[in-house]
């Protein structure tokens, strides 16, 4: 069984970086053959996280409206992790068959998450599985993705800031742009390819919805723009005080950024827009895995295993651990497998950091 060792990867061979075409036929056998029996979602597991954490997430803020001094920081805190967890279902939605024992539970993380965080999950589906497509990744095609680490330096500290700005492009998206492209054609095309997408490539472009997709994709998107319209109303005629949502705007704008750091610590950024193997694609992502205990919190429902999940997008995110957990015993030591783990975020920034100074 492999070890991390602090600030380094575990354990590394630098000598084994494979060809971006070339695959490492041993480790995608094994992580087929082990992990057969885990690919089963468990609802309850699903609906008890989901709703469990949206129910923590909502007090805490209620909580750090109503409260004052150190009550209301904690409470601020509360609300950012617990809510931030819960808007991570959306990555689960995009992969899952929401059929048979999961059927609902699209409709159910928009109710409770996606509708009132302005973050409903058709701007995800369809567009982040183009993020697992085997000759799209770290491709200019790719809406997730961009080679950070070949960039200049201040693109990453600008790349982690324009996120505290996602909660006034949310509001503006569904309570300015949406009831505005109903009447006004030119503009709806806009607002469904260039502002219906969490996607980090200002290059991609998504195709409009059709059939059923179109119709559930109207109904979300009435009510998260009724509901925003509603926001700034209650707002405007003070019915919400200003402080209130104020807070309310932090902690959303705090989510945002969390989810940004995860972002750039999620992958190595390295590709240079050739496609890649889908082994190259796992090495040029990232494991945080235990005994680190941190990333549960910055890196939640699966995420921290994000290396593991392009090599099995199709694994719940609870059964994650235990693969990672098998693969690293069953594995030997020289296994590509064992090079996508790192010990951490400040060891991942360091090194996209050092990276990008390179390109001075």
């Amino acid at each position: 069984m492999s070890t991390i060792t602090l600030g380094a990867r575990a354990p590394a061979n630098p000598a084994a970086k494979p060809l971006k075409l070339q695959d490492d036929k041993a480790m995608l056998r094994a992580a087929a053959e082990l992990t057969r029996d885990l690919g089963v979602p468990r609802p309850a597991v699903y609906w008890a996280d989901l709703l469990g954490s949206a129910s923590i997430g909502y007090a805490a803020l209620a909580g750090a409206v109503s409260l004052r001094g150190g009550w209301a920081w904690a409470a601020g805190v509360v609300a950012v992790l617990a809510l931030y967890r819960a808007m991570s279902f959306i990555h689960e939605v995009s992969h899952l068959k929401l059929s048979g024992p999961m059927r609902g539970f699209g409709q159910g993380f928009d109710a409770v998450v996606g509708v009132p965080m302005l973050i409903p999950s058709f701007m995800y589906e369809g567009v982040h599985t183009l993020h697992h497509a085997r000759t799209r990744y770290g491709t200019a095609d790719d809406p997730e993705y961009l080679p950070l680490a070949l960039m200049k330096p201040w693109t990453l500290p600008v790349f982690i800031l324009v996120s505290t700005l996602a909660p006034v492009g949310l509001l503006l998206r569904y309570g300015v742009l949406a009831p505005l492209s109903v009447v006004i054609p030119g503009l709806r095309r806009a607002v469904v390819e260039r502002y219906s997408a969490l996607a980090i490539n200002p290059r991609f472009r998504r195709r409009a919805p059709e059939g059923g997709a179109k119709r559930y994709w109207d109904r979300v998107e009435l009510l998260a723009a009724l509901w925003a319209v509603a926001l700034i109303a209650m707002v405007a005629t003070g019915v919400i005080p200003l402080r209130a949502f104020g807070i309310g705007f932090a902690i959303a704008s705090l989510v945002a950024v969390t989810n940004q750091v995860r972002t750039l610590v999620a992958h190595l950024w390295e590709n240079d827009g050739e496609p890649m193997s889908v082994t190259a694609q796992y090495l040029d992502s990232v494991n945080v895995p235990p005994p680190a205990l941190l990333p549960m919190l910055w890196a939640p429902v699966g995420l921290r295993y994000h290396a593991l999940h392009h090599l099995l997008p199709g694994l719940p995110y609870h059964a994650l651990g235990e693969a990672h957990r098998r693969l690293t015993a069953a594995l030997e030591a020289e296994s590509p497998f064992h090079r996508a783990s790192y010990t951490g975020l400040p060891f991942l920034a360091v090194k996209i950091g050092r990276s990008t100074l390179g390109r001075r």
